[in-house]
């Protein structure tokens, strides 16, 4: 499949609960790529696609699997599934009492990666839904996950080039956050957007939600 949507660093970074600067350093260190842009290209455009590769990468951070183990886990990955391994491999996280910090699963344990010096000692073993992490991304992405009762916001790469829309419109939640922040913002989007108040509402949570990413390093 081709990559799909254009999206900036920061834009990636929005949809993956991180800054844009942590997605740029995932992108130079080879976590995920930017499939829009040549290589050596700058800046680096993104697809819809890595922004999903970055979301994974998050969550197995936030489970305690560590970049150093992430990387060969990668690296081997892409040789079998191509430019984006996370969203097709089996993906499951091991915790074990001797050490602090997760390990990763692969397809039944046919690839692993883990840290620690004892042995191996199953406590906790969780399987990643990557259909979850799809239906986030489409809804909003990481911020799904924080602020659950989001309903008006989609992300679709075939709209607007991926960029977050009051769902079923042709409408940029930057657009409807920035006007709502005008005196008379909210009396435009209602008559000449034709938005409603949970419309509006929701926009202007998710992006000034997302807008503090840019303040937390993943």
């Amino acid at each position: 499949m081709p990559p799909r949507g254009q999206y900036f660093a920061h834009e990636v970074g929005q949809l993956a609960g991180v800054s844009g600067g942590t997605i740029g350093q995932w992108a130079r260190n080879g976590y995920i790529r930017a499939s829009q842009s040549e290589s050596g290209e700058y800046p680096r455009i993104y697809s819809y696609q890595d922004v999903a590769e970055a979301i994974i990468v998050h969550e197995l951070l936030d489970r305690g699997v560590p970049l150093r183990v992430l990387w060969p886990v990668i690296e081997a990955l892409r040789e079998r599934w191509g430019a984006w391994p996370l969203q097709h491999a089996s993906l499951e996280t091991v915790s074990a009492p001797d050490i602090t910090l997760a390990s990763l699963l692969v397809g039944e344990g046919a690839l692993r990666a883990e840290l620690g010096a004892h042995g191996w000692q199953l406590v906790e073993h969780t399987t990643l839904n990557l259909e979850r992490v799809a239906a986030e991304l489409h809804r909003g992405g990481w911020a799904t996950r924080e602020m659950p009762d989001l309903r008006h916001i989609e992300v679709d790469p075939d709209l607007l080039s991926g960029r977050p829309c009051i769902r079923g419109r042709r409408v940029p939640v930057s657009l409807v956050a920035e006007l709502a922040d005008t005196t008379d913002g909210d009396e435009i989007l209602r008559e000449d957007y034709n938005l409603s108040a949970d419309e509006i509402h929701d926009a202007v949570r998710w992006w000034r939600h997302t807008a503090t990413y840019d303040r937390v390093a993943a």
